[in-house]
């Protein structure tokens, strides 16, 4: 099994959900379909959808809900 990782495209902050109250997008052992939403990158009040580019399962998290993010930074990493 290989390991994907998914990366920011842009700086800013990164949101697991759609909204404070709404559930999160993925999460750990969550399965996923290439085009899948697994969260938002918020730069100046415009937003941006992060989506998978491989179908699988979520093994890794490495960003909490509302944390700052740098271009190229490693979101979450998904087994194919």
């Amino acid at each position: 099994m290989a390991l994907h990782d998914i990366v920011s495209p842009l700086p800013g902050t990164f949101y697991r959900r759609p909204s404070p109250e709404a559930e999160f997008y993925v999460g750990i052992d969550s399965a996923v379909q290439i085009g899948a939403i697994i969260g938002l990158v918020e730069v100046m009040k415009q937003f941006t959808e992060i989506e998978a580019s491989v179908s699988g399962r979520v093994t890794e998290l490495l960003v909490e809900d509302g944390e700052p993010v740098d271009a190229g930074q490693v979101l979450l990493r998904i087994e194919e």
